[in-house]
């Protein structure tokens, strides 16, 4: 059996050739457990694509699973075919140890970098975003699927900045009941459902609910920066998801408008029998706005100059800010600069500067830790082949020290 060294520039084993005969492989653009992504460009129309590359023989699985595992994700791949916004599969090689599927390349890169570039979108921006992603989630769940893992890292950016949902690894049927009594997804964007599924026996199946729950998730990130559940300590963290309770924290929220916060909070509630539709989603106040705001200011620079630029911005501003007669004390300035919204903005741009290497892909890590004093990798990987390994303290009643919460009460 042909063995494939991922590590090459070019693919190329006699177990490749139906590939080969009609795409020419080009670098990694990124690589999984068992697979390996690559860009390629097609022999006869010269156009980009981006292959993944399974190995089917990577010892994460028997090779039977792994393979059913893609032949199911390809099923539901063609399920979703022709919606703008979901990630359009082109063709699939199944060889005896690989299969291949090429995608259409999405040259904007992943909305998880997008986010960690700008820090945070504009209500503008992020309503554009939105708009598009829930249409695509309800497409999906008229087909009768559950994605089960939306995540700005699952989320990928075509060169216009269009959206395009990708990654249906973990993707089911919503009639599979055996499926959505598993506990799969990434920890901060789970379900309270998802979560009772893996905790507590004799729990209902979850459903399309789920989805909505990881777009309440995804805009929330997307206006701030940081998730709503957090916590240094991963069982409080899942304990804040069960209860869904989280907050809009001042002076991060003192400037997003009410509407954009109701419909969080309408993707927010804890019980998913009440939680808002997709459809119903695309419908809310908060899509019939026109506000004019500005997007965030891209700076393409090299890092240090980057930083450079911004610290001269700093000095700008507080000229600005004396020049048009606003009071910023020097007392203001050094206990309480995050009250005014302009340095807030520049603060946070500037520890992004420094410290997004904490910022990583994946299920170890939380773009919240940026927030901690030191990195913290706790979270419970939870892209589970096995039950969930729970903290005592989570099933105990217990108050969270030191935080205030917004509590749903289920009212859209």
């Amino acid at each position: 059996m042909a063995v494939l060294d991922f590590d090459k520039e070019v693919v190329d084993t006699p177990s490749t050739n139906k590939f080969n005969t009609k795409y020419i492989p080009q670098e990694v653009l990124g690589t999984g457990a068992s697979s390996t992504v690559r860009r390629c460009i097609s022999k006869e129309t010269k156009e980009e694509f981006a292959v993944k590359i399974l190995d089917l023989n990577s010892g994460v699985e028997t090779n039977e699973v792994l393979r059913a595992e893609c032949m199911r994700e390809v099923s539901i791949l063609r399920k979703v075919a022709g919606h703008p916004n979901i990630i359009r599969l082109e063709d699939v090689f199944e060889e005896d140890a690989y299969v291949f599927l090429v995608f259409e390349l999405c040259k904007g890169g992943e909305l998880f970098d997008y986010l960690t570039k700008m820090i945070t979108l504009s209500e503008k921006r992020t309503r554009m975003i939105m708009r598009q992603m829930l249409d695509a989630v309800s497409f999906i769940h008229s087909k009768g699927i559950v994605h089960r893992d939306l995540k700005p890292e699952n989320i990928l950016m075509d060169a216009e900045m269009n959206i395009k949902i990708s990654d249906f690894g973990l993707a089911v049927y919503s009639t599979d009941v055996d499926e959505l009594q598993e506990t799969r997804g990434t920890p901060g964007y789970l379900a309270p459902e998802v979560l009772r599924c893996g905790y507590y026996d004799g729990q209902a199946p979850y459903g399309q609910p789920v989805d909505v729950w990881a777009c309440g998730v995804i805009m929330y990130t997307l206006l701030v920066g940081f998730p709503p559940f957090w916590n240094r300590k991963e069982y409080l963290m899942l304990r804040q998801i069960m209860q869904g309770k989280y907050s809009f924290r001042s002076p991060e929220w003192d400037e997003i408008s009410d509407t954009a916060k109701d419909l969080i909070r309408s993707m927010l509630i804890a019980d998913s029998a009440a939680r808002i539709k997709p459809a119903n989603a695309l419908s809310h106040e908060f899509f019939k706005q026109t506000i004019s705001a500005p997007i965030t200011t891209k700076f393409n620079g090299r890092r240090k100059l980057k930083s450079a630029y911004r610290a001269l911005l700093f000095i700008r501003i507080l000229k600005d800010l004396k020049a048009c007669g606003t009071t910023l004390s020097l007392h203001k300035l050094t206990t309480d600069p995050y009250s005014n919204k302009r340095l807030r903005k520049l603060i946070d741009a500037l520890a992004f500067d420094v410290y997004s290497h904490w910022i990583k892909r994946g299920d170890e890590q939380n773009r919240a830790a940026l927030y901690e004093n030191k990195q913290h990798c706790e979270q419970v990987q939870m892209t589970l082949t096995a039950p969930l390994q729970l903290h005592p303290d989570f099933l105990e009643p217990a108050e969270f020290r030191d935080d205030t919460f917004y509590e749903p009460s289920g009212v859209r």
